[in-house]
């Protein structure tokens, strides 16, 4: 029998429609602008669909060695960064979620705290110097490689795995790690992908951490290019091409395709694990 539709699935879709409209509708313009000639976006011709398609911004773009020295940065970054993230997160997770553990309260009760309460900027900035990490590649790893919030998260996961597989493996001989690495890890392949790319997202739209630590030109990340790029107007290119009389609208165009250019990986990454998001989230929900 078919569900009669109803007022509230019409006001349900259209909300709906209405919210994907918002949201795409930014980078369907930045596209269309970056592949438009500067006279059509001068005169405010571009809406949808590109006008005087043409490819130059993008040729200006690839051929900024600014920008593939930033990839190659921000790449090593996410990589490394996401893997030492999820390594000690989980470790920590799994510890986090064996109540027998020694001072397993205190140090719940502490690592929930961190997520309302920080040392600030100035501490926290004087404890990496004092690391020796300022204006080094670990700056942009080991001061955010934990999220508290991630951390509870994966503990919830792992406190519900089934204990008789705990049982079984400690009847097999395996210790604490062996149980972490044979039977842990292999069930929580959901919550590691789900996390994992949560963690890759947060580092690589990450620019206020290198603002902070990195002063050599040659550790700056994609993102910090780009914030120079939007936000300051840094468009030199060693007059590699000219502007000509349409200089602003030229720079808009630059911009919309260098922000393409930098979010497209991230964005292909999205639909390989979006079937990991659901389960994933839901399994590491937060319990009493």
């Amino acid at each position: 029998m078919k569900r009669k539709v109803g007022l509230f699935d019409i006001v349900n879709g259209l909300l709906m429609l209405l919210l994907l409209i918002v949201t795409v509708y930014p980078f369907v313009y930045m596209i269309a602008v970056s592949f438009s000639d500067s006279v059509s976006v001068m005169k405010g011709n571009v809406y949808v669909w590109p006008k005087g398609f043409n490819t130059d911004m993008y040729r200006i773009v690839l051929n900024d060695p600014r920008i593939w020295n930033g990839y190659r940065n921000t790449i090593l970054y996410t990589v490394t960064g996401t893997a030492v993230s999820l390594v000690f997160t989980s470790m920590a997770a799994y510890a986090l979620s064996k109540r027998k553990m020694l001072f397993h309260k205190p140090l719940t009760v502490l690592i929930v705290i961190t997520m309302f309460f920080s040392g600030g900027m100035i501490p926290t900035f004087l404890v990496v110097k004092s690391l020796g990490l300022v204006d080094t590649f670990w700056a942009m790893i080991v001061p955010g490689a934990i999220s508290a919030w991630y951390l509870i998260m994966m503990r919830t996961f792992f406190a519900g795995l089934p204990q008789e597989l705990e049982e079984a493996g400690k009847m097999d001989g395996l210790n604490d790690i062996g149980l972490f690495i044979r039977i842990a890890l292999p069930l929580s392949r959901a919550v590691l992908a789900t996390i994992g790319l949560f963690y890759a997202v947060g580092i690589w739209n990450n620019f206020y951490t290198p603002l902070l630590y990195l002063r050599n030109p040659d550790l700056v990340p994609l993102q910090v290019i780009l914030r120079n790029l939007v936000l300051a107007g840094q468009t030199n290119m060693d007059g590699s091409f000219t502007l000509g009389k349409d200089q602003v609208i030229v720079e808009e165009s630059l911009k919309y395709a260098t922000i393409l250019v930098g979010t497209l990986p991230i964005l292909v990454t999205y639909p390989f694990l979006q079937k990991y998001f659901v389960k994933g989230v839901t399994v590491g929900s937060l319990k009493g």
